[in-house]
């Protein structure tokens, strides 16, 4: 029977390989014809309820050979299923096994990086301790630097006490003016270096905090890894986790990984070394500091010991001019005395000599003469005056010169009390308290 066509109500879908017609296919059909058949007219195309041996066997036949088919496609399928259940046995094992040891590859890895952080972590605090000790020497450093600046403006204030004219602006001075500010400007930098070291201390710490938190996150994913490599077949507590394939978006990846950890290594690294440099500073800073004082110090110290052997020479110039007037006012006043006596001794014979001649203007008439005694009278007289006057003048001098003397006196000895005033200002007062100056091992901070 010849196979009709299909009609289609809509336009077929394209193919990919073009289609052709097929040959057509004849159906024998078997009839139920023959000499033991009923059928007669009434029957005529019409199959009666039982088959024919013939169609008996080819069922058969046809059961047989679909048996044949399902066996061999069931055997297929076992030996196909076999096949599959080794191979992914052993591409489960094989998966299983690599994954292990990538685990094992990373947990080394890991373990590395996380020993470099625990050392850096060790270092950055053995590094932050010394820079605390440097710090700590700069604190006592600064607060010794007050003992010499109150020492300094303590002998500038005693000093403002002398007296005129020894209140001069001389190199001692100077010097101490010179030490005032060197005290005020290495102050000025020990604070600064403080802050700067404490800036440091804090970086140290901050880059201590990353490695830390860094070497704490790789302790956790290593006991993690640890954990999941211990994982196997026959291990109790796994189970599903359907949705653990996929990747997290914040996940890292192995480039930025490794990554993350050098640059803290090199943060830290590098700020370990800027502390190193730093604590070398500091300790210059100390020393050069320490030695700078104390050599401003020996310079004001020999500048005062000048200036005592100045005064000291002064006074003792001073005292012996004192006891040269004071002995050249006594034989002065002595002097005085002797004229003032030869004054009084010169008087006498005046008297004597006018008396005379006052009497003899008595003499009568002819006897009135300009004899030889009266010329030597007259004569006597001018000396005896002139004598007086002469000593009446040199008894003006001579107490003009002990009034002289009496002012040098008084001036000589009020020297000597600004001299001795002074003397004990710069040794009793400036050096009894420069005394107390710090040794150098306090001026660096290590006392």
């Amino acid at each position: 029977m010849a196979q009709k066509d299909v009609l289609l109500t809509k336009q077929p879908a394209p193919q990919t390989v073009p289609g052709c017609e097929l040959p057509p296919k004849l159906y024998d059909v078997a009839r139920n014809t023959g000499a033991y058949t009923s059928s007669g007219l009434a029957t005529a195309g019409f199959r009666t309820a039982k088959y024919l041996v013939d169609e008996w066997f080819q069922t058969c036949y046809a059961s047989y050979h679909q048996a044949f088919a399902d066996r061999d496609q069931s055997e297929r399928q076992r030996h196909e299923s076999r096949q599959l259940a080794a191979e992914t046995e052993a591409l489960a094992q094989r998966s299983q096994e690599d994954s292990t040891r990538k685990l094992g590859e990373h947990m080394q890895e890991m373990h590395c990086w996380k020993s470099e952080l625990q050392r850096e972590v060790g270092e950055l605090v053995a590094e932050t301790d010394l820079l605390l000790a440097q710090k700590q020497r700069l604190e006592r450093a600064l607060d010794t630097t007050a003992v010499p600046f109150s020492i300094t403006t303590d002998n500038l204030q005693c000093r403002e006490r002398r007296q005129h004219p020894d209140l001069v602006r001389d190199y001692v001075e100077m010097e101490l003016l010179k030490e005032a500010e060197l005290i005020r400007n290495i102050q000025e930098l020990l604070k600064r270096t403080i802050l700067q070291a404490v800036n440091q201390i804090r970086l140290n710490r901050e880059r201590k905090e990353t490695c830390e938190m860094d070497w704490s996150d790789k302790v956790e994913a290593y006991n993690i890894d640890e954990t999941c490599a211990r994982y196997h077949n026959q291990s109790t507590d796994v189970q599903f986790h359907p949705h653990s394939a996929k990747f997290e978006e914040s996940a890292s990846t192995r480039e930025t990984w490794a990554k993350f950890t050098q640059e803290n290594l090199c943060r830290a690294e590098r700020e370990r070394l800027a502390s190193s440099n730093l604590r070398g500073l500091i300790d210059c800073i100390l020393r050069d500091t320490a030695e700078d004082l104390r050599l401003q110090c020996d310079t004001v110290n020999l500048a005062f010991g000048r200036r005592l052997e100045e005064l000291e020479d002064t006074r003792h110039k001073l005292e012996h001019h004192l006891n040269k007037t004071l002995q050249e006012i006594t034989d002065q006043e002595h002097n005085v005395a002797v004229l003032k006596q030869a004054i009084k001794d010169k008087e006498v014979p005046l008297k004597v000599a006018q008396t005379r001649l006052y009497q003899r203007s008595y003499r009568p008439n002819v006897e009135l003469c300009r004899d030889a005694a009266q010329f030597r009278l007259v004569s006597e007289i001018e000396e005896l005056t002139m004598s007086l006057s002469a000593l009446r003048e040199k008894l003006l001098e001579a107490e003009q010169s002990l009034r002289n003397l009496e002012d040098t006196r008084m001036s000589l000895e009020k020297d000597i009390a600004i001299k001795t005033n002074s003397l004990f200002i710069d040794r009793q007062k400036c050096m009894t308290q420069r005394a107390r100056y710090p040794t150098i091992l306090q001026l660096a901070g290590y006392q």
